[in-house]
């Protein structure tokens, strides 16, 4: 009996022995899988100081950089600086070859000289017919496409065939008895009447289509036109454009009497239809190559490497007039530049310390905005560094350092743009981020999709948003030095320019470290 009792206690012991083990066991498991506490960004938001944007912009937008004209020896005194900034954080490059600079082949259309004669009737160059591209042949057929437009059910390419021809357009959109604009039901009139997008869109329907040039009748553009091209002539400038754009294209602009040797109706009928015409065409022109770059760091994200967050903004700017004044670019876009390096290094320092952000980080400065967003459409439809499948959003900084002298409220404000167009979420998240930590009173005027400036396609950021890439466009608005020489460091408003900066950095912080990808639930056709 007393051994049957020992053996009991001794049974007793080890049965609680091993509950404490396995009370052990998951305590410890419970601790492992408890969730990190949630890293509060203002420390770091605080590295962005006044006094560091000051002293960025103080050198990057001095004389010494010459203006950062695009491809000229300023620009490149501009990227080595951004590469050494980056250099000096330990933030690696983007690029697998260990490169900081994607390099970015552009072209120099120069005008070019010579003749169209259609029909016998000689029109020159310049005067009667406008293009910037070489064009040589002898050619017996046009295609007449009306508009030029295909868009949803309505088609002008119904019923013809333009495949290498030469396609005539007119500009405009179709109009029915009413005074309704067929594209879309109203009388409202939709982007095929925007002169500055639709004749890009026009011409590349064409091209799909098979044409080997566009011959365009804009009655109203064609003046303005010709303006810009002869102040290109005057001045031995061209109009620059990505090298792997060249190509057999043509798009040669006609005015009023060259359109109607082609077709005399031209404004009054729209029907398509096939042309037959004795055309000649002997124009040559001689392009410049420029070499340029864009230039790429990134921070690999922690728990999703490979989705990635791009905050973007302008490295260059137009250079130095033609009477030896610089255009220093301080607010154009020196501001959205050093704002990109301050925040860089505020989220390389989160990184050194073990808060580096869930998401990947992509900093992208990007050659060529004021020739037409070149660099950042390099990005995009030429060479991606990361996939645009993988890209979560772009926020573009373009001009942030001043004030508007049309603003009506506080001086505390930043023009918005985008935010809403893809991603309601984004929105709400911007919305949210601000009130949290900045109290900067956003204003809306610009997305307003009426608004004639239409800077919603005048930025870098509409490369990506083309993507179905939620963006955001942070812009303070243009005022009196805006491509003068007089946009200079001492006229910044750092306070604001600091302040803009740090609300950028939180919400690219909230971007790239919440649970889920943004969801693009207003996807473009």
């Amino acid at each position: 009996m007393e051994d049957f009792e020992k053996y009991r206690r001794m049974k007793k012991l080890s049965l609680l022995v091993l509950g404490l083990a396995f009370a052990c066991n998951s305590s410890q498991k419970t601790v492992s899988e408890a969730p990190k506490p949630v890293v509060d960004p203002v420390p770091y938001a605080e590295t962005i100081t006044q006094d560091d944007l000051k002293q960025h912009l103080y050198t990057y937008a001095s004389d010494e950089f010459e203006g950062r004209e695009t491809g000229t020896p300023g620009q490149k005194k501009a990227v080595e600086y951004i590469r050494a900034h980056y250099q000096s954080l330990n933030v690696p490059a983007a690029q697998s070859n260990g490169d900081y600079f994607q390099k970015v082949p552009l072209e120099v259309s120069k005008v070019p000289e010579g003749s169209l004669s259609i029909n016998g009737t000689s029109f020159e160059v310049g005067e009667d017919v406008l293009t910037f591209a070489q064009a040589k042949g002898n050619y017996n057929t046009v295609v007449y496409a009306g508009y030029g437009i295909e868009d949803g059910d309505y088609s002008d390419y119904s019923g013809i065939d333009v495949k290498g021809k030469f396609v005539l357009i007119k500009a405009g959109e179709p109009v029915d008895d009413s005074g309704n604009y067929l594209i879309t039901g109203n009388m409202e009139k939709s982007v095929w009447s925007n002169a500055s997008e639709a004749i890009g869109k026009k011409r590349d329907i064409a091209k799909e289509k098979g044409a080997i040039g566009v011959l365009y009748y804009d009655m109203l553009s064609f003046p303005r036109f010709q303006g810009y091209f002869q102040f290109m002539k005057n001045n031995d400038s061209g109009r620059m454009q990505l090298a792997a754009d060249s190509s057999d294209e043509i798009l040669i602009y006609l005015n009023d009497e060259a359109a109607k040797a082609l077709k005399s109706d031209i404004e009054e009928d729209n029907v398509p239809k096939s042309i037959s015409a004795d055309i000649k065409m002997d124009i040559t022109s001689g392009n410049e190559q420029v070499g340029s770059e864009n230039v790429v760091a990134f921070i690999e994200g922690t728990e999703k490497p490979d989705e990635y967050v791009i905050i973007s903004s302008h490295l260059d700017h137009i250079g130095i007039t033609g009477n030896g004044d610089i255009n220093n670019g301080a607010d154009d876009d020196g501001s959205g530049t050093v704002a990109l390096l301050e925040i860089a290094q505020a989220f390389k320092k989160a990184a050194g310390e073990g808060n580096g952000p869930k998401r990947s980080l992509v900093f992208l400065h990007v050659t060529g905005e004021e020739k037409g967003l070149l660099g950042s459409r390099y990005y995009t439809d030429v060479e991606p560094v990361f996939p645009l499948e993988n890209t979560v959003a772009d926020l573009n900084i373009d001009m942030i350092g001043r004030i508007d002298p049309n603003y009506g409220g506080a001086r505390n404000y930043l023009y918005l743009i985008g935010s809403d167009k893809l991603s309601t979420e984004l929105h709400k998240l911007s919305e949210e981020v601000n009130k949290k930590y900045s109290n900067i009173e956003f204003d809306y005027t610009y997305n307003d999709e009426n608004d004639p400036n239409r800077f919603y396609y005048r930025s870098d950021h509409y490369n990506f948003a083309k993507n179905n890439i939620p963006i955001i466009f942070y812009f303070n608005g243009t005022h009196a030095d805006y491509h003068r020489p007089s946009d200079t460091p001492d006229k910044i408003n750092y306070d604001l320019l600091e302040n803009r900066t740090r609300l950028i950095f939180h919400t690219a912080w909230e971007i790239a470290n919440r649970p889920g990808k943004l969801v693009v639930d207003k996807a473009a056709d």
